[in-house]
């Protein structure tokens, strides 16, 4: 669908809104209350997530057996550049150990190199090996050039609030499991 099929279904849903009564206060047309927020989230997240997980491995990358934790580290040093560990675990929100073993699973597989840092030998910087930075590049443009195509018709605001509505909805959730943050 085109953004102008989006923008046209985001106009479509919000006129059939109109002027209800949910807790107390009204809702305007153009917004949601609360349940019906709920209930079209509920929704759409696992067509979300149904479509994300459609995204083919490529080739070269299916037999290293990658999970998310290991996305979320590709995709930090594919946008960010090259990091420490413990930037990276700082970034990912666990334990450098942790971030430790994703790094020495990935480097023996060939797609991260370790080296010295130039200003402080005693750091090591993580980086993906020049080899499969354009299949991981590949493989993680489809969503980002979507994210980039419905972000930017928001003001910053806009997309701060949609990103941390995103965030604590996980926190949430993780809570809920036990803590858990994959």
């Amino acid at each position: 669908m085109s953004m102008d099929g989006h923008r046209e279904r985001r106009e479509s849903e919000k006129g059939q809104v109109g002027e209800e009564e949910q807790q107390g206060s009204k809702v305007r047309p153009g917004e949601l209350a609360e349940d019906d927020a709920v209930r079209d989230l509920l929704l759409l997240m696992p067509r979300i997530v149904g479509r994300v997980k459609r995204i083919p491995v490529p080739e070269e990358l299916q037999s290293l057996a990658l999970a998310p934790r290991h996305l979320s580290l590709l995709s930090y040093l594919l946008f960010d550049g090259p990091m420490t560990v413990n930037d990276l675990a700082t970034r990912l929100e666990v334990a450098p150990t942790t971030v430790s073993l994703l790094v020495g699973e990935l480097s023996r597989k060939g797609v991260l190199e370790r080296h010295e840092d130039e200003n402080d030998r005693r750091r090591r910087i993580v980086s993906i090996t020049e080899a499969h930075r354009p299949t991981i590049s590949r493989w993680l443009a489809r969503g980002a050039g979507a994210w980039r195509q419905v972000l930017t018709e928001l003001s910053p605001a806009e997309r701060a609030l949609i990103v941390a509505t995103l965030r604590a909805y996980e926190d949430v959730m993780a809570e809920e499991d036990g803590g858990d943050h994959d």
